[in-house]
């Protein structure tokens, strides 16, 4: 998915996650874990170019993407053209996930739900695009 894609779904889903967390935190504190899941939303997807680092041996991918970054953010399939990694992409995002929600747990467990949440989303998402159903 495009990364405008993932920001307005992820701004969606943080916006339903931070909802849930009810009248715990202060409308401040809430902005911030909005904020936050929106940033996770798209930027999980930097790990495409550590990915495209690994399958070509050069950082042309991530150079582009610097050079044009307009053009990365809004039509990124450009960026990887000759290099497929539908498995890898997802199983990266998935240990990286994985990581962050056992990581933000020990910070707060509203936290990690939150986290889990963008992630499984995001994923979703890709695997839905990946088969064309979305």
């Amino acid at each position: 998915m495009k990364s405008t894609e993932h920001a307005v779904i992820g701004a969606v889903i943080s916006a339903l996650g931070v909802r849930a967390i009810g009248n715990h935190l202060s409308r401040p504190w809430k902005v911030v874990l909005w904020g936050y899941g929106l940033f996770l939303s798209v930027f999980i997807d930097l790990d495409h170019f550590v990915l495209a680092r690994y399958y070509t041996g050069d950082w042309d991918a991530l150079l582009e993407a610097l050079t044009t970054p307009k053009r990365a953010l809004t039509s990124p399939e450009w960026l990887f053209s000759d290099i497929t990694m539908r498995v890898e992409r997802l199983l990266s995002h998935t240990i990286i996930g994985g990581v962050l929600t056992v990581g933000s747990f020990l910070v707060a467990p509203f936290l990690a739900g939150l986290t889990a949440l963008v992630v499984y989303t995001h994923v979703l998402c890709d695997l839905l695009r990946d088969t064309k159903t979305l």
